[in-house]
């Protein structure tokens, strides 16, 4: 299975924005400008992980700021240069070993999503790309205060992050590249190392902060996209999705349900892990969205989802709703069966669900019954579930 990871290089001093704290940890609102990064990626629906490089000294200081990203981001320590900074994050990715790496400023909090896609697919495809922005104002060569020369802009272009490659590609040219610190970017290294760099086009929004002027412009664009946001939450609309899934018992001496491994004498025989509450809960999210259904997304005839664990289903259709600046406001999941029993285990179920799905335990509901005796699970002979799941999506009409 294709994976692809980020690496945010977050280490730097900042100096020139004119501050004692470094400026990934300064604030546009309540929020730190580090921690929007880390938010925008997370949201993004084709990112799997996200390392986070930081300063050796900023340790404190990132679970300060950035709270609720300490169990979610992966940390390495960064270095002397930045790019001894992004090698360390490389180094630090060697176990998991992505398809596809984008490597990205942490002072470039405003990403568009389209850009981020763009670029992972050309990763994907084995390609090295750059986010970039065509150069817009007449370009003058001055020396000694004076105009010596007028130069083209047709074909130049502002380099910016993210920054995607194929994993292996970025990380052996930085191992094989000496003098790092003469690089100003991964790009560089690439080229350096013989590789040809493309191109997503991408816009003035994705800036980085790094004089006083830029962090009054950032809070600008963050309290406009504030304003857009509250104004989207006002006009969301509900919608209501149903699943429903069955698998029969094999033999075996667990069952997984709603992600929650429970002793038993049999097993749940499927593709997967055949964990029946978890694939009705992604098809009834999917539904809720029209998506299609988790055989769409992930079919069993594909044999790299053979034995998957079942919430990386769920993940992927929670990010679905988030790509769509959408939230899950409650999910509903009835288990079918005889045996086991699902009660001793409920307040595991809710609290993995609620964990899957990034949202409070109170939002998760797990209930159980029998059929009576009656039909294939009364007989024993597997498990049913059917789930509801309550979502909120920006009104389209």
């Amino acid at each position: 299975m294709s994976e692809t990871w980020a690496i945010i290089v977050a280490a730097g001093r900042g100096r020139r924005v004119g501050t004692d704290l470094p400026k990934q940890y300064l604030k546009l609102g309540d929020t730190s400008i580090l921690a929007l990064t880390l938010d925008n990626f997370f949201k993004h629906p084709d990112i799997d992980g996200v390392l986070v490089v930081i300063h050796p000294d900023d340790e404190e200081l990132f679970k300060h700021e950035c709270p609720e990203f300490i169990n979610k981001a992966r940390i390495a320590f960064g270095g002397a240069t930045r790019q001894e900074s992004v090698l360390n994050g490389l180094q630090a990715l060697a176990k998991t070993n992505p398809n596809v790496v984008l490597v990205h400023d942490a002072a470039r909090p405003f990403t568009n999503h389209d850009v981020i896609t763009n670029l992972v697919h050309a990763g994907i495809s084995g390609k090295a790309a750059i986010a970039a922005s065509p150069v817009v104002d007449s370009l003058k060569q001055v020396i000694n205060n004076k105009i010596t020369k007028n130069i083209s802009r047709d074909e130049l272009w502002h380099a910016q992050t993210p920054q995607a490659f194929p994993f292996d590609l970025i990380r052996d040219a930085h191992i094989a590249t000496n003098n790092l610190e003469n690089y100003t970017d991964d790009a560089a290294v690439a080229e350096a190392f013989g590789h040809q760099i493309s191109i997503v086009k991408s816009g003035k929004d994705n800036f980085k902060i790094t004089t006083p002027e830029d962090l009054i412009q950032a809070t600008m664009v963050h309290n406009n996209n504030n304003n857009n946001k509250q104004t989207k939450e006002l006009n969301m609309e509900s919608r209501t999705g149903f699943g429903y899934d069955v698998h029969c018992f094999e033999e075996g001496d667990h069952v997984t349900l709603c992600g929650v491994e429970i002793p038993h004498s049999k097993k749940l025989k499927g593709h997967s892990d055949a964990d029946v509450g978890l694939h009705a809960l992604t098809d009834a999210i999917l539904g809720a969205l029209c998506e299609g259904d988790i055989g769409t997304h992930f079919p069993p005839s594909d044999p790299q989802w053979k034995g998957a664990l079942s919430d990386q289903f769920l993940i992927f259709a929670r990010d679905r709703v988030l790509a769509r600046d959408g939230k899950i406001i409650h999910v509903d999941v009835t288990i079918v069966c005889e045996r086991p029993k699902i009660g001793p285990n409920r307040d595991l179920m809710v609290a993995k669900m609620a964990e899957i799905l990034d949202i409070a335990p109170s939002r998760v509901s797990i209930k159980a019954t029998t059929s009576e005796k009656l039909g294939f699970t009364g007989r024993e002979e597997g498990i049913a579930a059917q789930a509801v799941a309550t979502i909120q999506l920006p009104s389209t009409d």
